[in-house]
């Protein structure tokens, strides 16, 4: 049986106990597993978004890592990010995925592809107007740095856990980071020569890289 991507139904069906469940401590647990798991699920689908550039293969990628995740929660580390933990899921079946067949999926418009810059998108007036370049910008870029892009400066997660994540060293995380904000400075029209502010240098641990 399919795991709806859509929020709601992925709610009704994490969190709704069976017949039997009622008082069960391991129910209790795996309830609160799935709840998380929900909340999660716009992150998840636009990271699988960045990977797949296909809301389809996104939507079903999502699915297999939700199902993944339930079959294989006990294997969380508490005290770790879950959603890093979902990340990782997410490229692992993405990377067995273009393995058993590889396949390129079908472009999406930038209207459709806006989510992949996340909320940042709307902070000012300027970060309106430059919102669809940016977009377009990131889509563009090579896979290994789109996928640091949207870990660090979307999902916020520390070079650590990117690493983590793509399984690369600290050092190749920062290094993709560099060519992958040049790349999108060039992309929207900005010197990379002129002065830059504390955040886009990276100074701000909380808004390292927010190049939108």
């Amino acid at each position: 049986m399919k795991i709806p991507t859509h929020p709601e139904c992925v709610r009704r069906r994490l969190t709704s106990p069976g017949p039997q469940e009622t008082g069960n401590f391991d129910v209790i647990e795996t309830d609160q597993f799935g709840k998380q798991l929900v909340a999660f699920l716009p992150n998840l689908r636009r990271f699988a978004i960045s990977l797949c550039r296909s809301r389809d293969l996104a939507d079903d990628l999502v699915q297999a890592a939700c199902e993944r995740a339930l079959a294989n929660s006990e294997r969380f580390e508490p005290g770790t990010r879950f959603d890093a933990w979902l990340f990782r899921i997410v490229r692992n079946l993405w990377i067995d995925q273009i393995r058993r067949q590889r396949t390129a999926g079908p472009q999406e418009d930038i209207e459709q592809r806006q989510d992949l810059v996340g909320a940042c998108g709307e902070r000012d007036v300027e970060a309106r107007f430059i919102l669809n370049s940016v977009a377009q910008a990131i889509t563009d870029l090579p896979d290994d740095q789109r996928e640091i892009i949207l870990l660090v400066c979307v999902e916020d997660l520390s070079y650590r856990e990117a690493a983590g994540v793509l399984d690369i060293p600290i050092g190749t995380v920062m290094s993709r980071l560099a060519r992958a904000r040049k790349n999108l400075a060039e992309a929207v029209g900005i010197n990379p020569g002129l002065p830059r502010s504390p955040i886009t240098k990276g100074e701000n641990r909380n808004d390292q890289m927010r190049v939108c």
